[in-house]
């Protein structure tokens, strides 16, 4: 298959756009480098900011998760469908518009939840509305404006699959800096001690960070806008037909078994995943009682993951993507497991079987990007319509709905475990079921999660490699305005 950049109707017609290179690639990778500087942010600190430094009740911050989520599903989709149907007043700019446009308020709004001042307030309910507001406005609203038009925008940049999955691999490079510089870096900065020599998390210390992390998502968001080019233009509507009814579509796409299956895969991903994260603060300062320990952890688990910008797609070429994930989900499972049988108290030998299960997680987190491309072409294939951002906008609701899970689950399981946030904010140890607890939940359930993604992806989802290879000729053909013998089209 030739590259999308010379084919007559995947590049939009009487402009040249330079050939798919480097510069997209990096591009596209500063892009998710921007997106998690508040994201992972999130992810690491949020709960343990709003528990230890707030005062709120994990329960409380975890049911807030929930809501969000809920409420994401009509904002997700909603904006998918409005990224879909909005005319374009300037052709290849139909996704990067919204990079333009959102970049500032996310961060600013990225950078409100983490205001120390706060802690101070008397009311608990003031405290909690802060939390709620602030939360909802960088989630629910600002945050994903940007990351759906950005997350789509890979199935414009080129038709190519392989290049595809380069911009996923990039994508995830990008993601992996941001948690390089936040995990490793910000744990030294954050995580001091009180008086009495109890570790504890500076608030302070932690609104600073939150606003040096805003203003370099700004920075990456530009570098993205200003180095990727939209190519793949959708052909005009014979007749100025448009295109299908709203709820035909969204019919459509809910039957799509690849979308559902990676849903599926999706949802118990980003709740060990998630839940992992979130329980690493608690894991270092109450198990192992050194917060700084985190950031070794952390430089352990990433840097090994870089040499995936090669590794990942050679695997994913030769072996298949989903194949290559589901393998690398299941050993990331039986490590996590494993280290729990262990009942270590070695913090040393916890980061190792650490690293290497984050290593396996990444090696499939640097190809799922390329899977919502593969679902967005299966979903071509068989309607002839592409949705692109509708289709990203259903997958980037099943990922939040996991982070809500994994929150509401962090939430939920520090209560049940008997964890104190009046203790923690007053700088007083835990009592040792619950520092037992934490180091049971921190490898049990992520590990119950991995294993489970890999038996979904090896057993439930539809698009191997063959499939893949498969629906890649069908759609070329059509560019060409034929129609391959297997296109499910043909008689309809």
């Amino acid at each position: 298959m030739s590259k999308s950049v010379t084919d007559p109707v995947a590049q939009e017609p009487g402009t040249a756009k330079r050939p798919f290179g480097m510069r997209d690639k990096i591009g596209y990778m500063f892009g998710d480098f921007g997106n998690d500087f508040t994201f992972i942010l999130q992810m690491m600190f949020f709960m343990l900011f709003y528990t230890n430094v707030v005062g709120i009740q994990p329960g409380h911050v975890g049911l807030l998760f929930l809501v969000a989520r809920v409420v994401d599903g009509f904002t997700d989709v909603g904006l998918g469908i409005i990224v879909d149907r909005l005319p374009v007043k300037k052709q290849g700019e139909k996704f990067k518009r919204w990079i333009k446009y959102i970049a500032i308020p996310v961060a600013v709004a990225s950078a409100l939840m983490y205001m120390s001042f706060v802690a101070d307030w008397e009311s608990y309910t003031a405290r909690v509305a802060w939390m709620t507001a602030t939360y909802f406005l960088w989630g629910s609203v600002c945050y994903t404006a940007i990351n759906i038009p950005y997350g789509s925008m890979a199935s414009v940049i080129s038709a190519d699959p392989d290049d595809r999955a380069q911009l996923s691999v990039f994508r995830s490079t990008g993601a992996n800096l941001a948690m390089l510089i936040i995990s490793s870096l910000l744990p030294l900065i954050v995580y001091t001690r009180n008086a009495e020599g109890v570790a504890i998390l500076d608030g302070q210390r932690m609104t600073i960070a939150a606003v040096v992390c805003s203003v370099l998502a700004v920075v990456c968001y530009a570098f993205c806008y200003f180095n990727v080019e939209e190519r793949v233009i959708a052909p005009a509507k014979p007749r100025g037909e448009g295109g299908a009814g709203i709820g035909k579509m969204l019919a459509s796409i809910t039957t799509n078994r690849a979308l559902l299956t990676l849903i599926l895969a999706a949802l118990l991903l980003l709740l060990g995943n998630l839940f992992l994260s979130g329980m690493l603060g608690y894991v270092f300062l109450t198990y192992f009682g050194n917060g700084q320990l985190q950031a070794g952890a952390s430089l352990a688990a990433l840097l090994p993951t870089f040499a995936l910008i090669v590794v990942a797609p050679f695997l994913g070429k030769r072996y298949g993507k989903a194949e290559t994930g589901a393998v690398a989900m299941i050993i990331a499972g039986v490590v996590f497991i494993g280290a729990y049988f262990l009942q270590t108290e070695n913090a040393v030998l916890w980061i190792v079987l650490y690293a290497i299960g984050s290593f396996c997680i990444a090696v499939f987190n640097f190809l799922v990007w390329a899977f919502i491309t593969d679902v967005i072409d299966y979903q071509d294939v068989r309607t002839g319509q592409r949705d692109d951002a509708t289709v990203y906008a259903l997958y980037s609701w099943s990922r939040k709905v996991g982070q809500a899970l994994a929150g509401g689950l962090t939430g939920a399981a520090l209560g049940w475990i008997g964890f104190s946030a009046e203790a923690a904010k007053a700088g007083q140890q835990q009592p040792q079921e619950v520092v037992d607890g934490i180091y049971l939940l921190v490898n049990v359930i992520p590990g119950v999660c991995f294993i489970l993604v890999g038996l979904t992806l090896l057993f439930l989802y539809p698009l191997k490699k063959n499939a893949v290879a498969r629906n890649v000729e069908i759609l070329a053909a059509r560019r060409t305005g034929s129609m391959a013998e297997n296109d499910p089209l043909l008689n309809k």
